[in-house]
């Protein structure tokens, strides 16, 4: 046993590694974050498969292989190479095969594991196999791994690193490939067209960060059920996911031609609406049945700001020797959120691709990504936490979706069947993260059951907004053939 213990084990190249600002923020008191995946399986779950899998992939990654240490005094924030034993990290719980509610067990089980403690003189990741069959899988895995270890984008591009074809086992899968722009024969033309593209950056630039700016320096959002409460933890204690169709996000996207990030956010924001208009209508006093016409509510959207990476990069990092770039590379802007009841469901997606065309032809997300690494070179760590805190303390939900592969995968020879994600730590009563594999969406909500007892509930509303925004698709398709 002991011999096969070493086996397992991998040693990494001696040297230490300076942390990135973000990774230190992610670390910090009251924002310890976490990324929480969730893996869905159509077969049972083989232990031995994943440990000799991840002995072979996962710690050959220089991050995984490191140990996080804060630094105190003048001793400056590093990871640490150590040798990796794989079982440490891997979870196997006993299971009873006939329990009533598998679902609920899911839900539980993930949120327990969340705020367990985890052990710091090792690498901050762990992996947990549940042989249990819920109504989406036959198996699962769910990971914790700390975000000082990398951003969404770069947890899921991993993960297709270390993933294969089922079609094709020894290639490796594709994310969506991102659509080129026209390139026009017509010379003064297109330096017209790159002219005005310049001037509408820079007055977007100039816009959207004076609004940055003015939002840090203003009042919270109005108070709601969807903020906090008096004694309210403020950090999301519960994680649910709802796996659906993202074919029917793609019938509405295609019927108003817009980005599916367009319909998901509309969709969003209606189920939110409905959520609070039904939470203000149970109200007695009639001054809080009309405030929903007038509330402000603001919402943290994430960007990704590292060019497109291809997967064979990743796969190469995890090779001897090889090294690539790595880590958290996210910026973020503030939105307004539209709250009010909308007779024309459709109006949500407008505003939303209306305020996210102006947020991308911006560089809002560069500014606020300059801005937190400006602020720990001129002002240190405190300063860092103080301006990250009252950025989340002026906004209600943090927004965040991830691309996942368009064709069905393998992981270790596990075909997946869904992959859901959220983050845990963050001060906000309410995080919505969306992924996509194949034709699914998986809507995950982490939420504080102090703020929001009913997270089902507003998941419903959510996935009721897109049944009728596809449902008007549908009737105005039919009314156009005459049907």
């Amino acid at each position: 046993k002991k011999k096969e213990d070493m086996a397992i084990e991998k040693q990494v190249i001696v040297g230490e590694i300076p942390v990135s600002p973000f990774s230190r923020l992610f670390s910090m008191p009251g924002l310890d974050c976490f990324n929480i995946v969730t893996i869905g399986f159509k077969n049972e779950a083989s232990p031995s498969a994943f440990i000799e899998g991840l002995k072979n992939t996962l710690l050959n990654h220089p991050r995984f292989s490191c140990i996080l240490e804060t630094g105190s005094g003048e001793h400056k924030p590093r990871w640490i190479p150590t040798n990796v034993n794989v079982k440490d990290h891997v979870v196997v719980p006993n299971i009873d095969p006939t329990i009533e509610n598998p679902d609920q067990f899911l839900e539980d089980y993930t949120s327990n594991m969340v705020f367990s403690p985890i052990d710091v003189c090792k690498p901050l990741w762990e992996i947990h196999i549940l042989n249990i069959k819920t109504s989406d899988a036959e198996s699962l895995l769910v990971a914790r791994f700390h975000h000082s270890l990398g951003d969404g984008m770069s947890l899921m591009s991993l993960l297709l690193a270390c993933s294969r074809k089922t079609s094709d086992p020894g290639a490796l899968p594709t994310l969506v490939a991102q659509k080129k722009s026209k390139v026009t024969n017509v010379v003064w033309w297109s330096l017209v067209s790159r002219l005005w593209l310049i001037i509408k950056l820079m007055f977007n630039t100039v816009v959207e960060v004076f609004k940055f700016l003015l939002i840090l320096c203003s009042v919270r959002d109005n108070a709601t059920p969807l903020m906090e409460k008096p004694r309210a933890t403020l950090t999301p204690n519960k994680f649910i996911h709802r796996v659906i169709s993202l074919d029917d996000v793609k019938v509405v996207k295609n019927a108003m031609n817009m980005t599916v990030n367009d319909v998901i956010l509309g969709m969003v924001q209606a189920g939110l609406s409905r959520y609070l208009s039904q939470k203000y209508d149970s109200e007695t006093n009639p001054k809080l049945k009309k405030s929903l016409e007038n509330i402000c509510l603001r919402g943290v959207v994430f960007f990704n700001l590292r060019s497109n990476k291809k997967i064979e990069d990743l796969a190469k990092m995890m090779e001897k020797g090889s090294t690539s770039r790595w880590g958290n590379s996210i910026g973020y802007v503030m939105i307004p959120l539209w709250m009010k009841s909308e007779n024309d469901i459709f109006e949500y997606i407008r505003r939303s691709k209306t305020i996210m065309d102006r947020k991308k032809l911006s560089l809002e997300p560069l500014f606020s990504y300059t801005l937190f690494k400006l602020t720990v070179e001129v002002f240190g760590y405190k300063a860092l936490r103080t301006l990250a805190m009252r950025i989340f303390g002026r906004s209600t939900v943090v927004l965040s979706n991830v691309a996942g592969p368009t064709e069905e995968i393998s992981l270790f020879d596990h075909q997946i069947s869904y992959v859901a994600a959220s983050i845990s730590g963050f001060p906000q009563a309410l995080i919505v993260h969306i992924t996509s594999y194949v034709n699914k969406a998986i809507i995950n909500l982490g939420v504080d059951l102090d703020v929001i007892p009913d997270p089902h509930h507003l998941c419903d509303h959510i996935v009721e907004a897109l049944q009728i925004m596809k449902s008007a698709v549908e009737e105005e398709i039919s009314a156009d053939l005459g049907v």
